[in-house]
């Protein structure tokens, strides 16, 4: 075997970009995060329009 520490390079390289994989999945961005709260709070609130009595729509508050 000519070059026996190719197989420890290769292994390297490998393990480099499954460590930058594994943090971008760990890590979501902030606007990710603003993003999906905001849809969770649309959805509260679309339940909440849908769940109220059909008279408490038609009286003035």
């Amino acid at each position: 075997m000519p070059f026996p520490d190719v197989h420890l390079q290769l292994h390297a390289i490998r393990a480099t970009e499954l460590h930058a994989e594994a943090a971008a999945y760990r890590a979501p961005a902030l606007h990710q995060l603003i993003r999906a709260r905001l849809g969770w709070l649309l959805v509260e609130l679309g339940l909440r329009l849908v769940n109220r009595p059909a008279r408490a729509l038609l009286t003035p508050a």
